[in-house]
């Protein structure tokens, strides 16, 4: 067994237990909020639903969540660490940039390739959050996340992939990620990192569950990689029933051990009309694999064994690949 790092401090990997991969507590626009605070609304009414929710998963059999909210999706470490407290859920933490295209201004200017030139900064500061913690908080990240969406590897998205791939070489802890499974954005992701030498087991190419295309996933997970079944409930990018049909056709084929199983769901997102989401995306919740997706993969004989092994077992392997090369 191995430590893993939570907004609540270490635990022992075998504590991760039902672990989904791929989920988010808050997504905010951070300047729009601090400016604009009308749509967050009140503070404390936000943190106590977001313990509501996710103690409600732990009753459900959930242990833990990765957080994977980042730079570009408003994370902040001290209300998370707020809500871990008053929850037994583990909420794993992580460290990274989101972006689709540009880096962020602040390091448009400094770095390789820029005017100023000089180190990667990112690296160091993503190294920073595995290894110190993040911002004073005393909360560690372990994992790092990038994106990689339908513009494809654009020069800022290079820049973010690489310097992911450089602090996961220095820390070790795994790299997951956002793509665009449609155009197939997984295997660009894959070229980059193997080119900076990283060990593509210690990935996990994430939104690959967004296709039904058999063969661009089989080449995903031949390459070494996880891949992230990790959008269920957002059934308007590609039905239940086919999000389903997928994963059980992939345990046929023998790759339950290569699958991790999520939503990217949030407890309140600021990218869409809180109103509207329930309407529009009715499944798209915490509670929907359990309440929803087992029974229908059970339907399709999908095993209890290859379900644990997609919620408990891969996770915990993932963790567990530690230290540095």
């Amino acid at each position: 067994m191995s430590k893993v790092e939570t907004a609540r401090g270490s635990i022992e990997s075998s504590q991760l237990g039902v672990t989904l991969m791929h989920e988010h507590v808050f997504v905010l626009s951070t300047e729009i909020m601090q400016n604009f605070p009308a749509t967050w609304g009140d503070e404390e009414t936000r943190v106590a639903n977001a313990i509501t929710r996710l103690n409600e998963l732990k009753s459900r059999g959930v242990d833990s969540i990765v957080d994977l909210t980042v730079i570009g999706l408003g994370r902040y470490i001290p209300r998370i660490k707020r809500v871990a407290a008053a929850t037994d859920l583990n909420i794993v933490v992580a460290t990274g940039v989101y972006t689709y295209n540009d880096v962020p201004m602040y390091f448009h200017f400094q770095g390789p390739g820029t005017t100023l030139g000089g180190p990667e900064l990112m690296t160091d500061m993503f190294v920073k959050d595995i290894e110190e913690g993040v911002a004073g908080t005393g909360v560690k990240a372990a994992i790092l996340k990038c994106a990689t969406d339908e513009p494809g590897v654009t020069p800022g998205v290079e820049r973010v992939l690489r310097a992911v791939a450089r602090a996961h070489r220095r820390t070790g802890v795994p790299i997951s990620t956002h793509t665009h499974a449609p155009t197939r954005r997984g295997i660009e992701q894959q070229r980059v990192f193997a080119d900076e030498g990283v060990d593509l087991t210690r990935v996990i190419i994430g939104h690959s569950g967004d296709t039904t295309d058999i063969g661009y996933l089989e080449e995903l997970i031949a390459a070494g990689s996880y891949i992230g079944m990790d959008r269920f409930g957002i059934d308007v990018l590609l039905p239940f029933e086919d999000r389903v049909a997928t994963v059980a056709r992939l345990c046929e084929r023998g790759h339950a051990g290569k699958m991790v199983l999520s939503h990217d769901a949030a407890c309140f997102n600021d990218w869409l009309p809180e109103a509207a989401l329930p309407v529009v995306t009715p499944n798209w919740n915490f509670l929907h694999i359990h309440n929803d997706v087992i029974p229908a993969l059970k339907q399709r004989g999908v095993t209890d064994e290859q379900i644990r092994t997609m919620l408990i077992d891969n996770p915990r392997k993932i963790f567990e690949r530690q230290g540095g090369y």
